[in-house]
C-alpha cells in the first residue's frame, strides 16, 4: 500500500464525471467518423453506442477491482508481486506518456494544417509545454479543475452541429440494420480507440474523497460522452455522403468551414483554438497519471519527473514529423490503448476475482 492521501488533496466524488469525460474527448472525436463508417457505412452510429456500453463495463470492473486496492499498482503488486508489478506499472506508465506525446503532436498538426503551416513545432511545443508544467505542478486539484473547466468552457461547440443540419440528407441513415454483427464490431473496434484514457481512473482513485459515491458519476461521464459522439456522428453521416467520409481526414474540421456569422468568416480557427481547452485535460492527465505512477514504484519526486516527462514530450514532438508518419503512430499508440483497456484490464478483474475467492476459500 502506498502512503494515505491526505483529505486536503482529495477531489469531490462529482468531479470524477469531469475526470473521466474529458480525457475521453480529445483529438479523436475530429476524426473518429472516417474511421468507424469503414466496416458498418452508415450503420456506424450503433457501433458508437456499443463501444460504449463496453467502456461502461470496464468502468465497472475498475471498481469492483478498487474496492480492495487504492491503485492499479496495488492491484499489480497484489497478483504477481513487487518486482513483477513493478514492471508492469512502469509500462502502464510509459503508455500515458506515449499517449500524451502523441496528443499534443497531433494538435500541433491541425494547427499547422489549418492555421499556420509554418509554425515552428519546437516553439509551440515550449509554449504548451510551459502551460502543463503550470498545471500539474500545482497538483491534483488543479488538474481536476482544469478538467471540470476543459469540459464546461467548449460545450458551446455543440451548437455548432445544428448548423449542417440545414444541408442534411437523413436518407442516408436508411436502412438501419444494414450490416452484419461482424461488421458492426469492427467497427466498435475503431471506435473503442476515441475512448481511451479513462483508465487513469485506476490511479487517480486514492484522490477521491467518499469514492464509493464516485462510481455513478463515472458512468454519468461515459454516457455524456457517448452521446456527444453518437450525435456528432448522425450528424457527420446526414452531412458528408460515403464517399466523401472515406477520404476527409478531419470530419469535425469540414463541418465547421460551412459555418457562416456575420461577425466571423473562417470559424473553423474559433473551433481549432477553442480545442486547447479540450486538449489541455487530456495532457494534464495522462502526465500526471504518468508522473503519479513514476512516484508509486520508485518513490521519487513527482515534480522532478514532471520536468523530465515534459522534456521527453517535446523532445518525441520535434522529432516527429511528416503527417503519415504521424498518423500511423497515432495508429499505433491508439492499438496500443484498445489492448491495454479492452484486453489487459479485463484480464486484471478475471484474475483478481480468483485471486480473492482463493484468499476467501483459505
Amino acid at each position: 500500500m502506498g502512503k494515505p492521501v491526505s483529505d486536503t488533496l482529495k477531489v469531490s466524488s462529482f468531479l470524477v464525471f469531469f475526470l473521466v469525460h474529458s480525457v475521453q474527448v480529445g483529438i479523436g472525436i475530429l476524426s473518429f467518423e472516417s474511421a468507424v463508417i469503414e466496416y458498418a457505412s452508415y450503420d456506424a452510429w450503433i457501433s458508437v453506442i456499443i463501444a460504449g456500453i463496453a467502456v461502461h463495463v470496464v468502468v465497472w470492473m475498475c471498481f469492483k477491482m478498487l474496492k480492495q486496492d487504492e491503485d492499479i499498482f496495488d492491484i499489480h503488486n497484489t497478483l504477481f508481486g513487487k518486482y513483477a508489478g513493478g514492471v508492469l506499472g512502469f509500462l502502464i506508465s510509459i503508455y500515458f506518456l506515449i499517449l500524451s506525446a502523441v496528443t499534443l503532436r497531433l494538435y500541433i498538426e491541425i494547427i499547422q494544417v489549418w492555421m499556420f503551416p509554418h509554425i515552428s513545432v519546437l516553439y509551440l511545443g515550449v509554449v504548451f509545454i510551459i502551460l502543463f508544467y503550470y498545471v500539474i505542478n500545482g497538483g491534483f486539484r488543479v488538474v481536476a479543475g482544469i478538467c471540470f473547466l476543459g469540459t464546461v468552457i467548449p460545450l458551446y461547440l455543440l451548437l455548432t452541429l445544428l448548423f449542417p443540419l440545414e444541408f442534411a440528407y437523413f436518407h442516408n441513415l436508411m436502412p438501419v440494420l444494414n450490416h452484419s454483427v461482424k461488421d458492426l464490431l469492427l467497427s466498435t473496434k475503431e471506435m473503442t480507440l476515441s475512448f481511451l484514457g479513462f483508465s487513469t481512473l485506476l490511479i487517480y482513485y486514492p484522490f477521491i474523497k467518499h469514492p464509493e459515491k464516485a462510481h455513478k458519476w463515472a458512468h454519468f461521464g461515459v454516457m455524456f460522452t457517448i452521446f456527444i459522439y453518437v450525435a456528432l456522428t448522425i450528424v457527420a453521416f446526414v452531412f458528408y455522403d460515403e464517399e466523401q467520409l472515406s477520404t476527409v481526414i478531419w470530419p469535425t474540421l469540414g463541418i465547421w468551414k460551412i459555418i457562416e456569422m456575420p461577425f466571423v468568416e473562417r470559424f473553423e480557427y474559433i473551433g481549432i483554438s477553442s480545442w486547447a481547452m479540450v486538449i489541455l485535460p487530456n495532457m494534464t492527465l495522462t502526465l500526471w497519471a504518468a508522473t503519479r505512477g513514476m512516484k508509486r514504484i520508485f518513490h521519487v519526486n513527482q515534480r522532478k519527473t514532471v520536468i523530465v516527462f515534459l522534456l521527453i514530450v517535446l523532445i518525441a514532438n520535434t522529432l516527429i514529423n511528416g503527417h503519415e508518419r504521424i498518423m500511423k503512430l497515432s495508429d499505433y499508440v491508439s492499438r496500443m490503448g484498445f489492448y491495454t483497456v479492452f484486453v489487459y484490464i479485463p484480464f486484471l478483474f478475471i484474475a483478481y476475482t480468483i485471486y480473492q475467492k482463493v484468499r476467501k476459500s483459505k
